[in-house]
């Protein structure tokens, strides 16, 4: 067995438990003073509560705002859930890589066009054309 890599693990706990209790602007805070908490939201989006689902997602769409020159440093940990076996998983991952907007992630939202869940087909779909229609106003 693998040694838990215990500073990580509290952070994402500290992360998911601020988000269930309703402590977005802090966690906005924290990803802006810190680049390296990117690598965790993949991770956090598998939570097993909705509530910090949902508010990593409104964290991305935040921090696209506020912060969006660190946003592309998700992409590593969200790119793996498009291959969940949860079609929530995967549209979730799809809709925050629309979200994030760089042009490397439409090959992967591609490779789920064709799911067997239609959700998942259309979620990646309009990531697809948001990643598209930003691009071209650059």
């Amino acid at each position: 067995m693998e040694p838990v890599d215990t500073e990580h693990f509290d952070i994402k706990s500290m992360i998911a438990d601020y988000m269930e209790k309703g402590f977005l602007d802090n966690i906005i805070d924290m990803f802006k003073h810190d680049n390296s908490l990117y690598a965790y939201i993949g991770n956090l989006m598998t939570d097993e509560r909705l509530v910090v689902r949902i508010g990593i997602l409104a964290l991305v769409e935040t921090l696209k705002t506020e912060n969006p020159e660190n946003l592309s440093k998700a992409m590593p940990s969200v790119i793996p859930l498009l291959k969940d076996q949860n079609p929530f998983v995967k549209g979730d991952a799809a809709y925050l890589l629309g979200i994030i907007g760089h042009i490397d992630a439409i090959p992967f939202l591609e490779e789920i066009i064709k799911d067997e869940d239609a959700n998942v087909r259309i979620i990646a779909k309009e990531a697809i054309e948001e990643i598209e229609s930003n691009s071209q106003s650059f």
